[in-house]
């Protein structure tokens, strides 16, 4: 399966991603079917730190998620570095349900961990401008 690009659409511009089924079946799968459900319009950035961006939750404190875990799959190749987006989970590494973040700088350490499924082809400056509380208005598939 080829690579499938999404766009998150926020007040402050657009940010493109890249996902990687072939190498993440499991979580884009999982990713797609909360875009395609309109899971994610209308919900908030509620977390943002010099390193990192997270949201996808519908409760809004980082408690949230759609109901259901998934199970957490790795890639060797798919490292956590500037634009990275992977899901957030809490510390059971099968977890992760609707929460994202996306990198700001490289975190190496959490290469492993934390289910990497796509890279952000462009709008990194949105996310450098992102703000707790920045609404995601749609994240649709390009």
């Amino acid at each position: 399966m080829a690579t499938q690009k999404v766009v998150v659409n926020t007040a402050k511009g657009d940010i493109e991603l890249e996902l990687h089924p072939e190498k993440m079946p499991i979580t884009v799968e999982n990713f797609l079917k909360l875009t395609d459900s309109g899971f994610y319009d209308g919900l908030t950035f509620h977390r943002v730190e010099d390193w990192v961006v997270q949201g996808g939750d519908p409760k809004g404190n980082g408690t949230g998620g759609p109901g259901w875990n998934i199970k957490l799959e790795t890639h060797p190749e798919l490292k956590n570095v500037r634009g990275a987006l992977a899901m957030a989970r809490s510390a059971n590494p099968d977890s992760a349900g609707s929460q994202f973040y996306i990198l700001t700088t490289d975190a190496s350490w959490l290469d492993g961990q934390y289910a990497v499924f796509g890279m952000v082809t462009s709008g990194m400056d949105v996310v450098d401008k992102l703000e707790i509380g920045d609404k995601i208005n749609s994240v649709k598939r390009a």
